[in-house]
């Protein structure tokens, strides 16, 4: 999933992204406002971690704005302020969480996955797809009881397939979803880790659970049966 950090202090910027990208969150980072206006409107983050103390545009004016604008992504406001009538302000602007600073980043990642959760009306953090469980809280993948171990952007992958299951979902928007503005990989490596999931996830079990459109992309099985137009090839 791809996450907006808006912070001007910039040793917490390091350690947040260093902390989100070890839990396989892609992070762009906007360290003012001016910044992270045009880039919170230009993608459809799953989140936006949002400061409000920024140079050039404060964190209100800011959520106004974007608001104002259509923008859909959630945001988790992180502050210093620790007076109510902030953390009213906030929400009442449009923020979808809050958390005052210092904060632990096991409470941050927790909220974090919560909000994504809510982005795709989803309460139990273990996702199930047949005989697959993802535990969305522990981030471990089981198949048939047993567990199988996946790098951090192979299961940032499979998770966002699950919660679009039986949706197709394209290329360009697992990019846009898992990939960060400063990544240099080229496209194919969508299909690449396709691959390599299907490997772990699908060899050696009787029902194929990643499927590929052709023309359109991919999905992880629904509860209806596929179509004729559907592939199951573990090459694709």
């Amino acid at each position: 999933m791809r996450i907006l950090l808006v912070e001007d202090q910039r040793t917490i910027v390091r350690a947040l992204r260093q902390g989100l990208e070890e839990e396989g969150f892609a992070v762009d980072i906007a360290y003012d406002g001016e910044e992270a206006e045009p880039k919170a409107l230009s993608v459809r983050y799953d989140v936006i971690i949002l400061d409000l103390m920024l140079p050039k545009i404060d964190g209100m004016t800011l959520l106004r704005r974007w608001r104002a604008a259509g923008m859909q992504s959630h945001v988790l406001i992180l502050t210093a302020r620790t007076e109510l009538p902030d953390v009213v302000q906030g929400l009442d602007f449009g923020a979808d969480d809050y958390l005052k600073k210092p904060f632990q980043l096991d409470e941050l990642l927790a909220r974090i996955r919560a909000l994504i959760r809510r982005n795709h009306q989803i309460k139990d953090p273990v996702l199930r797809i047949d005989d697959l469980e993802i535990d969305t809280a522990a981030r471990t993948v089981r198949r048939a009881g047993k567990e199988i171990h996946l790098t951090p952007r192979e299961y940032s992958l499979l998770e966002f397939l699950a919660f679009h299951q039986g949706k197709v979902v394209t290329r360009s928007m697992i990019w846009e979803h898992l990939y960060d503005e400063n990544d240099e990989s080229t496209s194919n490596v969508v299909d690449v880790y396709i691959r390599y999931l299907r490997n772990k996830i699908d060899k050696g079990f009787n029902t194929p659970l990643i499927l590929t459109r052709w023309g359109e992309g991919y999905y992880l099985r629904g509860e209806q049966a596929p179509n004729t137009d559907d592939l199951e090839d573990s090459n694709a």
